[in-house]
């Protein structure tokens, strides 16, 4: 059996630590520059060496992401960029530009190099071609089925990976290349800029067709009719490894540190389960969805893996997520008197009672003692995102420990 490596997103330092501690082999993040999510915090040259010796300590791999495509001012800066990535060391780079290809394995030859989903890589015969150009790793693109990144695995190298996405938001487009943001608002989702239009609210009248109704479902409010559900294979563990995949790919470099701590411990659980007793990873399936409802998501679809999707795998009436928890802080130390240090996130208050999540998979139900601010003086609530608290639980915390809320009546 190949070795499964559980791929996690960081759009800061601070998720970056998060996902470690709960679980990945590996995380994916960007630099300032050249990647597909500028809007998210990313990271700067020093961020990148902090988080890849933290990451490296714990021994899990680090891969940058370069996978916009490039236009002709790019290049100059790309290569710039690729230089300072040979003094800083990532374990790979992902790229889907062949323009930005060729210049890393001129300026980073030693470096792993993996092709982005961008890169539309639908056949055996793609995966070759990019071996042949010194490839590591490709990302399979999300509109292939299971039952063709088997066949894809049977025809390329042992030695050649393949990623694909396990869990997360569905792009709407080719492989995730779309111009409807460029065209709509001037921000590209090519060069990372991407406005999201496909989750917009949109009623469809087509005046030279009277009588002729198209198929799209809408409510009074409109219909969004781009809107995918969330991706979910949690309870398809086996299919995924069967299929030859190397890395389970989750999806969301703009999420909280909740959620990637969510889906990171809880699909390591199920891998791991898996890997130990098949007949341990059915026993705890409700566990594994309890858990992962427990971060925000769009409802669950299985994409393309069983063959093409239908109207059920969209929302059609509203873009709005199911949040089943609230995200209230991650403890970032513990002082002598036993108060976690907190930069808190959302409204709490004392006498609570709310639930500390752990890395090892347990949850905690405690209630809130006391609260403090930074000059020591005691607050009924926290009432003001990223103030700096001191709590009081009726349970001993440890780093990285979360705090959130359930919301569930």
């Amino acid at each position: 059996m190949r070795k499964t490596e559980l791929l996690i997103p960081a759009g800061s330092l601070e998720v970056l630590k998060t996902a470690v501690i709960y679980g990945a082999d590996a995380v994916y993040i960007g630099g300032e520059a050249f990647g597909l999510r500028a809007k998210a915090k990313n990271f700067t040259n020093d961020d990148i060496r902090e988080g890849i010796a933290f990451a490296h300590k714990h021994g899990v791999k680090v891969y940058i992401t370069a996978n916009i495509l490039a236009h002709n001012d790019d290049l100059s800066g790309v290569e710039e960029y690729f230089n300072e990535l040979k003094e800083i060391k990532p374990d790979a780079v992902i790229i889907s530009d062949p323009g930005v290809f060729a210049i890393a394995k001129r300026v980073i030859p030693d470096m792993e190099l993996h092709i982005s989903t961008q890169a539309n890589n639908t056949n055996y015969g793609t995966y070759l071609f990019w071996h042949q150009l010194g490839a590591k790793r490709v990302v399979s693109a999300r509109e292939l089925s299971l039952a063709e990144i088997k066949e894809i695995r049977g025809k390329i190298p042992e030695d050649l990976e393949i990623e694909s996405f396990i869990h997360g938001a569905m792009c709407m487009s080719y492989s995730g290349r779309c111009l409807l943001s460029n065209y709509m608002t001037g921000r590209d989702a090519n060069q990372g800029a991407c406005t999201h239009p496909c989750r917009w609210k949109y009623s469809l009248v087509e005046e030279k067709r009277p009588g002729e109704y198209m198929p799209v479902y809408e409510n009074e409010r409109g219909t969004y009719i781009f809107n995918s559900k969330d991706l979910c294979m949690i309870e398809y563990i086996p299919e995924m490894m069967d299929a030859g995949i190397d890395s389970f790919k989750i999806e969301g470099r703009m999420k909280t540190a909740l959620y990637v701590a969510t889906v990171a411990r809880t699909y390591r659980k199920a891998i791991d389960d898996y890997n130990k007793d098949p007949e341990l990873y059915k026993a705890n399936m409700d566990w594994y969805r309890s858990e992962i409802g427990k971060c925000t998501y769009r409802e669950f679809t299985t994409g393309f893996y069983f063959g093409k999707p239908d109207e059920t795998t969209q929302i059609y009436d509203n873009n709005t997520y199911v949040k089943n928890y609230t995200y209230l802080g991650t403890v970032e130390a513990v002082d002598e008197r036993g108060f976690a240090r907190i930069e808190q996130k959302n409204k709490f208050t004392v006498g609570e009672t709310i639930e500390v999540m752990k890395p090892d998979g347990r949850n905690l139900e405690v209630t809130v003692k006391g609260i403090w601010n930074e000059e020591g003086k005691a607050q009924e609530s926290a009432p003001h995102s990223r103030q700096i608290l001191f709590v009081e639980l009726d349970e001993q915390l440890e780093p990285y420990d979360i705090l959130r809320r359930s919301e569930m009546e």
